[in-house]
């Protein structure tokens, strides 16, 4: 089968990790099942493994992708779900201390096929395409999460969302907007500001601006860049919810601020199946669509990895087939 995958770590240069051919089709385990995919949707966790975050030489070659939707041996439609928790975990996955992501430990989806337990597998809602679903299960899965479960805050709230472009940040704004929250968004890119409101922020911002007022809750991806804007742009007992740092980790943690105001940190990790499953609902229901920066063939994959790796984006980057 043709597959895009990791033969090597490339800490400073990881597109020359990145490989593109001929793999073997996996074997189907007692209780796993294979799907054959239409569509994957790219994510920074890509460009972390060629890195070698995360995938240990001794795992190479894997085949990378943690997204996907296609078609199943039975022939229905389904949407993949990429934590993979341990056989006898009951409850939510992303406390399972053993769990992984697809291209960790098991080939991801960026093939023409890729096999996983077959309870992680989530019907497609007929109203959303291919492409459309398969860029739900990581980052806007991420947000759902964030927003809907970690950050305890109702709709009609105030939240900001730091750093405006990426997936997780484009998820946050349109499920936001949505669900009726005011969405405030940072960004150092005046035209990812401008899309930002088209998407549904309600205001945007330069990154490290005074705000007109503080907010109820700030989601976080970004880290260092951001994390100090963050703590001093919460209301006191507001909520931080953290699910990234791709600027990297913060260097001060503004401690004093966070107990005297009564701040709460909140981390998040991915989400469940069933948040999934209510994702994909909610998306069908409202009419709701993830935004797409762009879609191409699996096999121009090199020039979708070069775009994130380059923050040339603004929303999902999706892989077809």
């Amino acid at each position: 089968m043709f597959a895009v995958y990791a033969d090597r770590a490339e800490p400073d240069d990881p597109l020359a990790a990145l490989q593109l051919g001929e793999r073997p089709a996996p074997d189907v385990p007692e209780g796993w099942a294979r799907v054959r995919l239409r569509a994957a949707s790219l994510n920074h966790h890509d460009l972390w493994s060629l890195r070698g975050v995360g995938l240990p030489s001794d795992r190479l070659p894997m085949v990378l992708g943690c997204d996907g939707a296609g078609v199943d041996d039975e022939g229905n439609e389904v949407v993949v779900h990429a934590v993979i928790s341990s056989p006898d975990w009951r409850g939510d996955e992303t406390l399972d201390p053993a769990r992984s992501l697809l291209s960790e430990r098991y080939h991801g989806t960026f093939a023409d096929e890729v096999v996983v337990p077959r309870r992680n597998l989530v019907p497609k809602p007929s109203q959303l395409t291919f492409a459309e679903a398969a860029c739900l299960p990581s980052a806007w899965l991420t947000a759902y999460r964030m927003l809907f479960t970690r950050s305890g805050v109702d709709p009609g709230a105030t939240v900001l969302v730091q750093g405006a472009g990426g997936g997780v940040a484009t998820a946050l704004i349109a499920l936001g907007s949505a669900a009726g929250y005011r969405v405030w968004v940072t960004s150092r890119d005046e035209s990812k500001r401008a899309k930002a409101l088209e998407l549904g922020a309600d205001q945007a911002f330069e990154s490290g601006a005074r705000l007109p007022e503080r907010v109820d809750a700030v989601m976080e991806t970004v880290g260092r860049a951001t994390w100090s804007h963050s703590v001093k742009s919460l209301k006191p007992g507001g909520t931080i919810v953290v699910s990234g740092a791709t600027s990297g980790d913060a260097t001060a943690a503004e401690l004093t601020r966070v107990f005297f105001l009564q701040l709460s940190v909140v981390g998040s990790t991915m989400g469940t199946r069933d948040e999934l499953a209510r994702l994909l609902q909610f998306c069908a229901t409202t009419g709701l669509r993830p935004v797409i920066d762009a879609a191409m063939p699996l096999e121009q994959a090199r020039d979708g990895f070069a775009r994130m790796l380059a923050g040339d984006l603004f929303g999902k980057i999706v892989f077809t087939r």
